[in-house]
């Protein structure tokens, strides 16, 4: 199989991985759940079909997982921000 197919396809199960847990963690909670790992997973999978779109010369899925990237990227910086925020707050404690 060709390299670039394979490429591909595990960026695609890495995005696919994200509802996966989502659905998984939400069913523990009983309730709708997104849980970090979930942005890590997109923005991986994001970032690997980004790459393979490029290589496909694919605009409309260039910039599809483009646009994506961005959210990704900054829902990740917004989680880190809270936990810098929060561990800030416990050392002033």
């Amino acid at each position: 199989m060709n390299r670039w197919i394979v490429f591909g396809l595990l960026g695609q199960t890495f995005f696919g991985m994200r509802f996966l847990v989502q659905w998984i963690l939400s069913e523990i909670k009983k309730r709708s759940y997104v849980p970090t790992v979930f942005w890590y997973f997109s923005l991986l999978g994001g970032i690997m079909l980004f790459i393979y779109a490029l290589h496909r010369k694919d605009t409309v899925f260039i910039i599809g997982q483009g646009m994506g990237l961005l959210i990704y990227s900054r829902n990740i910086v917004l989680i880190w921000t809270r936990r810098r925020a929060s561990s800030e707050l416990v050392k002033e404690i």
